[in-house]
């Protein structure tokens, strides 16, 4: 059954309860990511869509009522982000996006990999408001999971398109959540 827009998905739209995000949000301070934006994820972000060929590229840390993207790449650069209607909370709204909107907080509370080919084949993510208000048709996501074992937010990459992202799509996005998740220790550890 595929998802037509304006109708309301048969089990209804719901955030996953996170029980994790004060933890997350503590750890993300102590590594002092999340609060801006930063150049080296920026940089990511441009090598996700580099790598995908997607027009979004994002590194996104998920907080208890926000995500902020840290890293950022859209068609129109990093700033002025055409994702239309969706409001943003505790910041701009070129980089900030309320938890209960898009598919990363999913990510984070499952802990694997989201591939969504077209997010209108399945009901429980065809009703999330980037679908009406943006045009968000794919998605391809994966956690970051530190060295503490918490997931501090995603890499991700979207696409007003369906996208046949397939087995060699997910292996790429885990891959680079690896990447960026090693580039993040090393900073930590003061060897950046």
């Amino acid at each position: 059954m595929r998802y037509e827009p304006g109708a309301r998905p048969a089990h209804g739209l719901l955030t996953p309860v996170d029980r994790e995000a004060p933890e997350r949000v503590r750890r993300l301070r102590a590594l002092g990511l999340g609060a801006g934006p930063d150049l080296v994820f920026d940089a990511f972000a441009d090598r996700l869509v580099e790598v995908t060929g997607s027009p979004y590229g994002i590194v996104n840390f998920v907080g208890e009522r926000r995500q902020f993207f840290a890293g950022l790449r859209t068609p129109r650069g990093r700033s002025g982000v055409p994702l239309g209607a969706v409001p943003a909370v505790d910041g701009g709204p070129e980089r900030c996006l309320a938890r209960d909107r898009g598919y990363c907080p999913h990510v984070v509370v499952r802990r694997k990999a989201l591939v969504l080919e077209d997010v209108r084949d399945y009901p429980r993510f065809a009703g999330n408001p980037l679908v009406d208000e943006t045009g968000v048709r794919s998605y391809l996501g994966a956690p970051l999971i530190d060295r503490t074992g918490i997931a501090l937010g995603t890499v991700c990459v979207l696409d007003t398109e369906p996208r046949p992202w397939g087995r060699p799509g997910l292996e790429t996005i885990k891959t680079m959540a690896a990447e960026l998740v090693e580039e993040i220790h090393r900073r930590e550890d003061g060897l950046l």
